[in-house]
């Protein structure tokens, strides 16, 4: 069975802004025009509404697992785009992220479109022009944490920008502004060289990568940018150094890899390997923290080594949730329900363990602490105190 001198498995290998230009130009038939002339419209304008979030680079083929945040619920907003639903409330948690601008621009028409259908669009967002785009600004602030969580501003973009208060007013009007370094750090003379990449949409091309400096990969969404610099130069020396399993995009050589002894790609997967992981234990200042736990008079005169103050193995922790501090309640049908346990109130560690107390906390007191509130409080213990001003440094 063929469209236009194309099976299915033809037409899915194609790229979305392709297949929207064969179908406005198939030409069919009297007959088969009659019978398709809906099928084809229908597909014509669901495509459209794809290339209108900015996915016109995918295939249809694409596995939806290789498929990032942002792609996923930009898919998600076309479908709701094509449903034409009218009342609803739509939420988005950063939508633009990971865009170039010209498929920013495109987004926003898209969110507009979703309005003018009679919706409610609330988008939490960092980008200006989405902000300056907005009907209506819910600034919350001043700042993170215990700092946070009052609303600075209510109102209008333009009234942002003369709000005195509002930090996100006093950038969007450049009162307050990034600085742009005077001079730039030069490369140590050293380069990585990929030659012949041509996996996805790279068109067998040859990259030189200065060594020793920050550099910047940009391009309009899909231009190959994760592809050059993660599926191809990444992996290959990930299988280089640390002899990976996951095989790398197609390229020629790769020139250079002697002049590093390592390769860490810090992706946005969760952190660590159990759901159990928390920021503490990931930066391992949780060990540190256990430590000191198990070195109080009281602790020690107990028995209690670091593991008793750990939520991951038995002693310490709380049985019946097993450390969780919540209980999985399994619904037939529907979603999961997770509820608190009522033995440890969602503290996750036992009675006689909460008992230990340093400065009057209780490891689970600890573990609820901001990094801030936790960095004054450990001010005296170097391990700790050092882990966590670096945690604080990148915000």
């Amino acid at each position: 069975v063929r469209v236009g001198d194309h099976n299915i498995i033809k037409l899915t290998e194609h790229s979305i802004d392709h297949l929207y230009e064969f179908f406005k130009t198939l030409k069919l038939s009297r007959q088969e025009n009659d019978i398709a002339r809906r099928i084809v419209k229908e597909i014509h304008e669901r495509l459209g509404f794809l290339i209108n979030v900015g996915l016109d680079y995918l295939t249809l083929n694409r596995s939806s697992a290789t498929l990032s945040g942002g792609e996923s619920q930009r898919i998600r907003l076309a479908t709701q785009i094509g449903s034409s639903l009218m009342g609803v409330l739509y939420v988005l948690d950063e939508p633009s992220i990971g865009l170039h601008q010209r498929d920013n621009d495109r987004l926003l028409k898209t969110l507009e479109k979703l309005r003018d259908l009679g919706n409610t669009v609330i988008v939490v967002e960092h980008d200006e022009k989405t902000i300056l785009s907005a009907d209506h600004v819910l600034d919350i602030g001043l700042g993170a944490g215990i700092h946070g969580g009052e609303i600075v501003y209510s109102g209008e973009p333009k009234k942002l920008l003369k709000d005195k208060i509002s930090l996100t007013g006093q950038y969007l009007s450049g009162i307050k502004k990034i600085v742009t370094p005077a001079n730039r750090k030069k490369s140590n003379g050293s380069f990585l060289e990929i030659r012949g990449a041509e996996q996805n949409n790279l068109k067998n091309i040859t990259v030189k990568i200065p060594l020793g400096c920050l550099i910047c990969v940009t391009g309009v969404s899909g231009s190959g940018k994760s592809t050059l610099i993660i599926d191809i130069l990444y992996k290959a020396l990930a299988r280089h150094f640390w002899k990976s399993t996951d095989k790398p995009g197609k390229y020629k050589t790769i020139e250079g890899v002697h002049l590093i002894d390592k390769v860490i790609d810090i992706n946005q997967s969760p952190i660590g390997r159990t759901p159990r992981s928390n920021p503490a234990t990931y930066t391992g200042v949780f060990t540190h923290i256990r430590d000191l736990f198990s070195q109080i008079p009281e602790a020690r005169t107990r028995g209690y080594k670091p593991g008793r103050f750990s939520f991951n193995v038995k002693g310490g922790r709380c049985e019946p949730c097993q450390g969780d501090g919540v209980l999985k309640v399994e619904m037939h049908f529907l979603p999961d329900v997770f509820v608190t346990c009522e033995v440890c109130n969602g503290k996750r560690f036992n009675r006689e363990t909460l008992e230990i107390l340093y400065k009057g906390k209780n490891i689970a007191d600890v573990l609820k602490m901001t990094v801030e509130e936790s960095k004054d409080f450990f001010q005296n213990i170097p391990s700790i105190q050092s882990k966590l001003k670096t945690i604080a440094d990148v915000g």
